[in-house]
């Protein structure tokens, strides 16, 4: 866990770099920032989200590599059963949610329509990657919020990203699209603390993942804060005005 706040203008150099390089499925600076800034509202330094995370149809993922770590930290427990082409299946237990067992075949998968390619090439490992999602989601789902594996997210509807290009008033933010999963906890100080540590005006638009997972309230506090700062921004890039030479008095003169 990371106890202090990477300020904004850090997380974007980062987000540039992460691009650029191209190892971690990540295909824009946004993206980047996007997944950064959701690593760093769980107490993550944002640069985990380049190991663990993953954008798929415009969705933040969470590896299942990565959400089984998190499970076992947080004292879950798993036995694996079975693991094959056309099957496979796990116990999950935890003490804060008993225990389950969780099985998907290759005949459920190709019913359920979700056999891509990825399915034809690497039957065993999408299976596996959907064990570990639905197990831990339905033993221990704290540990995931609601994030869907890189495997379960390329079989859903891709998903438009809504660029924000000004501080507009509230009722001018769009509805998030209902029924998409939750969006990691956020709370409104840690997005007050990245506002106020935000230098530009492109970094306040890049805040606005973070609030729109706020609630309604807390959002609209959170908007109002941002309009501030957008304010203070713009007053701070204007030139500070000239001030008009001083009149002399009659008779002074050179010396």
């Amino acid at each position: 866990m990371s106890g202090a706040l990477v300020p904004v203008a850090d997380v974007e150099k980062m987000a540039v770099a992460v691009a650029r390089s191209g190892l971690f499925g990540v295909k824009t600076p946004d993206q980047a920032l996007a997944l950064m800034l959701v690593a760093q509202a769980e107490g993550l330094h944002p640069a985990i989200a380049a190991r663990d995370y993953h954008v798929i149809n415009g969705r933040p993922t969470l590896k299942a590599d990565a959400m089984m770590a998190r499970f076992l930290a947080a004292g879950g427990r798993v036995k694996w059963l079975e693991i094959g082409d056309a099957k496979v299946e796990a116990e999950f237990s935890h003490p804060a949610g008993g225990t389950v067992i969780i099985d998907w075949t290759a005949e459920r998968a190709k019913r359920a329509g979700i056999t891509n390619e990825m399915h034809r090439k690497y039957p065993r490992q999408m299976l596996r990657a959907r064990v570990i999602s639905e197990g831990i989601r339905t033993v221990f789902p704290g540990c995931v919020v609601g994030t869907y594996t890189p495997e379960e997210a390329v079989d859903m509807e891709p998903r438009e990203p809504v660029r924000m290009r000004d501080m507009g008033p509230v009722d001018e933010i769009a509805p998030p699209a209902p029924p998409a999963p939750p969006a990691p906890t956020v709370t409104l100080d840690a997005v007050l603390e990245q506002i106020a540590m935000t230098a530009t005006l492109e970094g306040l638009e890049l805040v606005r993942p973070m609030m729109r997972s706020l609630p309604a309230d807390d959002r609209k506090e959170a908007i109002a804060a941002a309009q501030a700062r957008a304010n203070q921004i713009r007053a701070e890039s204007e030139p500070a005005p000239v001030p008009a030479p001083a009149s002399t008095e009659a008779g002074d003169g050179a010396l």
